[in-house]
């Protein structure tokens, strides 16, 4: 891990870390915000999930999450949304959904994308294992994202409860075997086994397997993406079927924006700092 960029925050440190990325076979950064407690001890920490376009600064920048975090004494481990470098594939149109800056957290099977876009495990393994043992963490996680983000959380939390305490959404692709994000991503990076589509959807995972974690998903009711993209009646619809423990807010008049989730960002800290503190 080398340190490319630290400051002081709400008595804490905001760090930026690069580092080779063995599964992803290219240079990643990540950010990670350490609360003054970690000081004193080691620290639980909720790994944060961006979605499409952005990098690991997105969330560290917009989302104000870091005066909680100190308050509750949370680390934030925030990773990049693809693999980086020149001799990474990108979308040969420059797609915004596609390529750099939207790994869908999948392990790819398919050429160009297997040589490097693995970030399923990149997030689940080789990142929780990096930084657990070169920073100050108990080992106890929770996770969140925001839409691709929130896919991602969902995806990694239920294919793996034993690894969470705890996962939360903002506007996450609940469905992505049935809206065009998902489609044009999943086709790219799995090819054409449905199979395999379905081992990254959440809605299809919660209804086959069910979740025993806690689940807290907010959704803009005034977001643009709703209905074609997000389609979270589906996600809910696998709760109830399953018999999990999901909490489902439509939020009145917020967006998809990053407004939205410095709205209620507060409320997904508390929220897993209950369970981390179990």
């Amino acid at each position: 891990m080398q340190l490319i960029q630290e400051q002081k925050c709400f008595g804490g440190r905001q760090i930026r870390y690069q580092h080779e990325a063995n599964s992803l076979n290219c240079s990643m950064q990540f950010s990670v915000f350490l609360p003054p407690q970690a000081e004193l001890g080691p620290v639980p920490a909720v790994y944060w999930l961006s979605g499409l376009t952005c990098t690991d600064e997105n969330f560290s920048s917009k989302a104000g999450a870091q005066r909680v975090a100190a308050e509750l004494g949370l680390a934030l481990i925030i990773p990049d949304t693809s693999p980086r470098g020149e001799d990474v594939a990108d979308d040969a149109e420059g797609a915004y959904d596609l390529g750099l800056g939207a790994g869908f957290y999948v392990n790819a099977t398919q050429a160009p994308w297997s040589m490097h876009y693995r970030m399923y495990d990149y997030v689940l393994n080789e990142l929780p294992a990096l930084v657990e043992s070169e920073l100050p963490l108990t080992g106890q996680r929770a996770i969140s994202g925001h839409s691709m983000g929130g896919h991602g959380a969902l995806v990694l939390a239920l294919r793996n409860p034993e690894r969470f305490v705890s996962v939360s959404a903002f506007a996450p692709i609940s469905s992505p075997t049935d809206c065009p994000w998902g489609h044009k991503a999943l086709e790219a990076y799995l090819g054409d086994d449905k199979a395999a589509w379905a081992e990254y959807d959440a809605s299809l995972l919660l209804k086959e397997k069910g979740c025993s974690l806690p689940m807290l998903v907010d959704q803009g009711a005034a977001d643009n993406f709703l209905a074609e993209q997000l389609k979270p009646d589906a996600l809910k619809e696998a709760a109830e079927q399953a018999g999990a423990s999901l909490e489902l807010r439509l939020q009145p008049g917020y967006d998809h924006s990053y407004y939205f989730i410095a709205s209620f960002i507060e409320e997904h800290l508390r929220f897993h700092a209950k369970h981390l503190s179990r």
